[in-house]
């Protein structure tokens, strides 16, 4: 999946999204999103963010909800690919937990603005969409949880509830897109070594 830069300096994983036109206009749904919510920005808001006019919006997405749909699908694809990488990769448990961990907050604070709308908006989806997108993030969960049943199965981590540790893992990673400032004392590859080593601590890894 490529990547295009936009304001602000965070990388967002809509290279693939073509033409230029479309892809002018996602981001700057991504931006209107995080910034007002979904149901209070309108078509209108999104054009003239692209700089372009309503009209020209229907041309490359027929509704706003497409365009959210459109979001939050591409959005957990690539949380879906960034964990199965980890999971899959060398290493034992211990090892690829913490990998996982520090790409996936890597990822939640580099692209916060898309993370936050990835992450929050899911219930301003229709029912249809919001199927597809749960079973994405069902995907998400499996990825970790496979990690940590692992763990406990080598004697590596010490677990006593692997479903609601995998949530509060997810749960902890997922906030930061909440909370991340560029301008702050951290960049997000020091958050992601430090959420590794808080989520090992947590599991008890030996």
């Amino acid at each position: 999946m490529s990547t295009a830069e936009t304001a602000g300096g965070e990388v967002q994983p809509w290279g693939e999204v073509t033409p230029d036109a479309a892809r002018r206009l996602l981001i700057a749904a991504v931006e209107a999103f995080a910034e007002r919510g979904y149901h209070a920005t309108t078509t209108r808001d999104i054009a003239g963010r692209a700089g372009m006019s309503p009209a020209a919006l229907y041309i490359h997405y027929k509704t706003k909800e497409e365009l959210l749909h459109r979001i939050s699908r591409i959005g957990h694809e690539k949380a879906v690919e960034i964990l199965r990488t980890a999971a899959r990769g060398e290493g034992n448990a211990t090892e690829r937990l913490a990998d996982a961990v520090s790409s996936f907050v890597r990822w939640h604070a580099g692209g916060r603005t898309t993370a936050r709308v990835v992450q929050y908006e899911l219930e301003s989806l229709g029912p249809d969409a919001r199927s597809e997108i749960l079973a994405l993030r069902r995907q998400v969960d499996a990825e970790v949880r496979g990690i940590v049943e692992e763990g406990v199965r080598t004697g590596e981590f010490d677990v006593l509830d692997i479903h609601g540790t995998t949530l509060a893992v997810l749960s902890l990673c997922i906030d930061v897109a909440r909370w991340f400032n560029v301008d702050g004392p951290r960049t997000p590859e020091e958050v992601g070594d430090l959420y590794a080593d808080l989520v090992l601590r947590m599991v008890g890894a030996k």
